[in-house]
């Protein structure tokens, strides 16, 4: 499709893709804008999907008058249209060029329990919440509400917080009608509906419904529907997804608050009882901002927890001794503690040498064995890992490797977002640079990790490509405008296939995560096995907001790139698959710990099925845990501490 700024035809090249939607793809012009086109009905990501061609057909249409009447003089923080897009007869417009935001995270992500853990303070999400409190106001101001209002509309760099998307707003006889499950106010949703879906037109009272979700989800990593509701009575139960459309909130006594999550009585009580009064009173208005002018935020000295009350609600009054080793029995599960801390773990992995990990504590980084890294603090955009002895910390455009008795080696490495591309395994390291793919030296050569021992695997988009490496091979991926292309690499040799049928989510793309498993491996002559179902196996776990609502995807992808089984549920609920956390892979099935204990997949006859429940590891397990399978049993590893879990 030809494109047309003015006069001027611009060329849309996957290489500067810089966002993809469920609507739009969003490209950087390379002058300070980019440049968002909407998908046509004809457009790949639409391919089979009659409903979804007939909408982008009305989408399009619905703009033409929309974007000319588009208002002026908005807050500098609203990413709005600065020149419309046409086709070549540059009458029918297909797009906007708009002001880039570059180094920007989704709101979305200031609610995920890893960035707090990473190093995002509790002042600077209220302090983000504050800002973009006064932009709402300010959009008011000017007629404008902001309709579809959610945590991927808002982008943070900076400190600051900016509003995209406005080409959704709703203004003068142009009504927004798309919204977000988790954001949509349900007073304008029908509640005969078995979900929230959006019945009324949106007003102001809406946009600071919507605001007030992103005030709990980001100071608390919890919305207000999340956990489970699991009541007492049979006739009391409702499908997760209608909790919003019956007000059973997280403050609800039969709903289990997840475990993750902060407790929210960190918070002040008089800003949990205007949430409360949102979200179960149904109360409406300006979102009281002076409740988070207010906030007060200290770090206990004794638990380490951020609250912003007088006096630290969560632990008791006498800090309790570190525990380096404890063993206790639950059921079928003897547990024992290895490691504990007060401050962080940021990586950890299991090896022929056991358990590695990287704590961060005391102003300091700091291995398994009690040796100093480096000293710091750690910040939300570093990416960590530990191979062997070595510490990998990557942060922009840059991998630095710290080992014992050598220098700090430097790769320059590709980001996708503020995100470093790389990977290791107990063997290599991997990382993309410049479209390719590369791989650092064997062990033993003259360069093991990085410029001049590196070995190229192929080529790939740069910038764009996501991928993850398992002890046999490598799984990756990239999409950029009208390119899909999924593919899977031997683990030692170069060359890439890029022919896997990867099945994506529609709608826009918000998450992904991969674990794999290391397959029977050889047969009786040594010769690497034959049989698909010896073959290693990676699990791929994708996140979607589709039709409003959030869709966790899972695929089991083998080593020859066959797909060899699919599974989809809703984000939350309490199942294997509502979180894109918490998994690991062994001997052909996948383990994947839920707050109510760990839970065995298996494939069979193409589908994945619960085959298991373990529910003594109940008490040891969260579904934010990261599981590590060793010889000695299960690791669970969690922001404080490792447990090493034995199931008879």
């Amino acid at each position: 499709m030809d494109v047309y700024l003015r006069a001027k035809r611009i060329k849309l090249d996957p290489r500067a893709s810089i966002g993809k939607g469920g609507e739009a793809d969003v490209f950087d012009l390379g002058d300070g804008r980019a440049l968002k086109v909407w998908k046509t009905p004809d457009h790949p990501d639409y391919a089979g999907q009659d409903a979804e061609q007939r909408a982008a057909e009305a989408r399009i249409e619905r703009h033409q008058d929309k974007l000319r009447a588009f208002p002026a003089a908005l807050p500098d923080q609203v990413i709005a249209p600065a020149e419309l897009a046409t086709d070549r007869s540059k009458k029918r417009i297909v797009g906007y060029a708009m002001r880039l935001v570059r180094g920007a995270e989704p709101l979305l992500r200031y609610g995920e329990p890893s960035m707090r853990h990473g190093g995002l303070s509790a002042a600077a999400v209220s302090g983000v919440l504050a800002r973009l409190h006064r932009t709402v106001a300010a959009i008011h101001d000017r007629g404008v509400v902001i309709g579809d209002f959610n945590d991927l509309n808002v982008l943070v760099a900076g400190g600051e917080a900016f509003v995209i998307d406005a080409d959704s707003f709703q203004f003068g006889p142009f009504l927004c009608q798309v919204f977000t499950e988790r954001f949509v106010d349900p007073l304008l949703c029908d509640p005969s509906l078995p979900r929230p879906v959006l019945a009324r037109p949106y007003a102001r009272e809406s946009d600071w419904y919507a605001f007030a979700v992103m005030v709990m989800q980001s100071l608390l990593c919890v919305g207000p529907y999340g956990g489970v509701f699991r009541p007492r009575s049979a006739a009391a139960r409702v499908p997760e997804s209608a909790r919003p459309l019956r007000r059973i909130t997280v403050f609800d006594r039969e709903v289990r608050y997840p475990k993750p999550a902060i407790p929210y009585c960190v918070l002040p009580d008089d800003l949990l009882d205007a949430l409360y009064r949102v979200f179960v009173k149904d109360e409406r208005g300006v979102f009281p901002r002076r409740l988070l002018d207010a906030l007060a935020w200290t770090r206990c000295p004794s638990c380490g927890v951020e609250h912003a009350r007088a006096a630290c609600p969560t632990c008791a009054s006498a800090a309790p001794a570190a525990v380096k080793s404890s063993t206790v029995v639950h059921g079928e599960v003897l547990a024992t503690r290895l490691l504990s801390t007060r401050g962080v773990i940021l990586a950890a992995s299991v090896g022929a040498g056991g358990l590695s990990a990287l704590v961060h504590e005391g102003g300091r980084f700091v291995r398994e064995d009690g040796s100093v890294v480096l000293s710091g603090a750690p910040h939300p955009a570093m990416q960590f890992a530990v191979q062997g002895e070595a510490t990998l910390i990557g942060r922009g455009g840059e991998l630095v490797v710290l080992s014992p008795g050598a220098a700090p080696e430097r790769i320059q490495v590709d980001c996708l977002g503020t995100r470093p591309i790389f990977a290791v395994n107990a063997r290599a390291r991997y990382w993309a640079r410049g479209g390719q793919l590369l791989r650092s030296g064997r062990p033993g050569a003259a360069a093991l990790s990085g410029e001049a021992g590196s070995v190229a695997m192929g080529d790939v988009l740069e910038g764009q490509t996501m991928f993850w490496v398992g002890p046999r091979f490598g799984l990756g991926f990239y999409r950029a405008g009208s390119v899909s292309i999924a593919f899977v690499f031997d683990a030692e040799r170069p060359g890439l296939k890029d022919t896997v049928k990867l099945p994506f989510p529609g709608g826009k793309l918000t998450a992904a995560t991969c674990v794999f498993d290391a397959g029977a491996g050889r047969d009786a002559s040594g010769a690497r096995s034959r049989d698909p179902s010896d073959r290693a196996r990676a699990w791929l776990f994708l996140a979607a907001e589709q039709a409003g609502r959030t869709v966790h995807r899972c695929v089991v992808v083998r080593e020859d790139g066959e797909v060899e089984a699919a599974a989809d549920g809703d984000a939350g609920g309490g199942s294997w698959l509502g979180a894109l956390t918490g998994k690991c892979a062994a001997s052909g099935f996948l383990l994947s710990a839920t707050d109510s204990g760990v839970v065995r997949v298996e494939v069979r006859g193409g589908a994945l099925v619960e085959a298991r429940q373990f529910p003594g590891t109940e008490p040891f397990v969260t579904q934010a845990s990261r599981l590590l399978v060793g010889p000695e049993g299960l690791f669970v590893v969690d922001a404080q501490a490792i447990t090493l879990l034995r199931i008879s």
